[in-house]
């Protein structure tokens, strides 16, 4: 089983986020993309490298889109799995994917759960939105994919936003399904700055931006409660402070 991994700069959970893919899938070839980074990244690949053997490092200075379409050309099983820099898998994460894939699926997306969300109300209205978001948008978090189902596919190479959006639109397009599930998951370690008031706001603007009309009543609406959350986990971390 090949996997995709983009990074650039990523050294602050790449480590953990690299065991946890070879504990929990069957390596053939990690092939990781590099957008020529400046912090401990690259030195982290090549510890993986001299420990494994099976580690292919390519490099792109173009966007999220110009470097997943270069880990896909150079796949070369049956699936592969994009796996974020910054997620930990969960146990077991190939086990439980593979036993949701049928001959009409294209891939299997294991939902994204944000670390530190511990309230189990919250936590169980993070998971309906996520699981919606993904509806509109997709996402490659951790996504098994059906090589057939995107062996010709053309990502434009100025896509930096949404090109997780044209992968999926692309797979349903060839006639696939994509199955979205629980388990498995992934635990994101999103950076310090998407915790910020600013940071949330200006990624809910990017997705925005960049989003379809037809999608953006829907977008603005799933964007805001994370927003909202930001909200709500930096007002309770004053409190506790």
């Amino acid at each position: 089983m090949d996997v995709v991994v983009l990074t650039k700069n990523s050294e602050r959970v790449l480590e953990k986020c690299l065991n946890s893919i070879y504990r929990n899938i069957p390596v053939n070839r990690l092939i990781i993309v590099d957008g020529y980074s400046t912090d401990n990244t690259l030195r982290i690949v090549e510890k993986f490298k001299e420990k494994y053997g099976n580690v292919v490092l390519l490099m792109d200075n173009g966007t999220r889109g110009s470097a997943r379409m270069k880990g896909i050309n150079q796949t070369a099983t049956e699936w592969f799995v994009f796996v974020d820099s910054d997620v930990v898998l969960c146990d077991k994460w190939f086990e439980k994917a593979k036993n949701l894939v049928k001959e009409d699926v294209g891939g299997v997306w294991g939902i994204e759960i944000w670390e530190g969300i511990k309230h189990p109300i919250v936590l169980k209205l993070f998971l309906k939105i996520t699981r919606k978001i993904f509806d509109l948008r997709g996402g490659t978090h951790d996504l098994l994919v059906r090589r057939d189902a995107i062996k010709d596919i053309n990502i434009p190479k100025d896509l930096h936003v949404f090109e997780d959006a044209f992968i999926k639109e692309w797979i349903e397009k060839k006639g696939y399904r994509l199955v979205a599930a629980y388990n498995p998951y992934c635990i994101h370690y999103r950076p310090p700055e998407a915790w910020t008031i600013e940071g949330s706001i200006r990624i809910l603007i990017e997705n925005l931006r960049f989003g379809t009309l037809r999608r953006l009543p829907k977008l603005c609406m799933a964007y805001a409660f994370y927003t909202v959350y930001v909200l709500y986990r930096s007002l309770f971390k004053k409190i506790k402070s």
